[in-house]
């Protein structure tokens, strides 16, 4: 009765809905294409615990393990790739926590299965380390972060590099949303978090750049 309770004020205050299994594949098969596209990029900005962002992570990942399954190295690079392509935003801290594990758990299922004893723990922590980074504790309709600090709510876009580096750059959201609106006015691009836009003027401009890092290294991050 108390959890009842509790859910009835959370869809009083924050219109917390839980989509059902059905509704969400009908709704991603209106895209069906770009959800099968390793490294098509999705964002949610209400993701609650992911109902939506692990269905189209399960989707990508066959699409790796047909691809790479007899590929150790080759299957964990598309993985951390396939992961990195997902982006969420919850109101709800427990929700943000439940979906970074729901997440991870869908990735170290399929991981454990194909590898065995074989898997390494810097992957684990490379994907963890995405995660973190994606799934974001914020409002929407702020932009900004939850929390007892509040900042901007900013975005790492994850690209890879010379083969099995990646390169990270930061992007707050604002400037994201208005550097695409502005671009959709002039050129109409593709919608993409990150997209690519041809005029100079456009291209949203990052808050910060890292250098290089191996797939596998991206954890040690969260060490330093």
């Amino acid at each position: 009765m108390k959890e009842q309770i509790e859910y009835k004020q959370r869809v009083k205050d924050y219109g917390e809905v839980f989509t059902q299994k059905r509704e969400v594949n009908a709704m991603l098969n209106l895209v069906k294409q770009e959800t099968e596209r390793i490294d098509s990029r999705f964002l949610e900005p209400a993701c609650g615990t992911g109902n939506f962002l692990s269905e189209i992570l399960e989707r990508k990942l066959k699409v790796v393990e047909k691809r790479y399954k007899n590929s150790q190295t080759e299957f964990e690079k598309y993985s951390i790739l396939a992961v990195s392509s997902i982006y969420g935003i919850d109101i709800q801290e427990d929700n943000v926590i439940e979906c970074r594990k729901r997440l991870f758990s869908i990735f170290d299922w399929k991981y454990t299965d194909l590898f065995q004893n074989k898997t390494k723990i810097e992957c684990r922590s490379s994907i963890k380390f995405i995660l973190k980074k994606n799934i974001i504790w914020g409002d929407a309709l702020t932009l900004k972060t939850q929390g007892e600090n509040p900042q901007p709510i900013t975005f790492s876009e994850w690209s890879l590099v010379n083969g099995n580096m990646i390169k990270q750059r930061d992007f707050t959201m604002q400037v994201l949303i208005n550097s695409y609106q502005s671009a959709q006015m002039e050129i109409f691009p593709e919608p993409d978090l990150f997209a690519d836009f041809d005029e100079e003027e456009f291209f949203p401009e990052s808050t910060t750049d890292y250098p290089l890092v191996h797939f596998l290294k991206l954890g040690k991050a969260d060490e330093n």
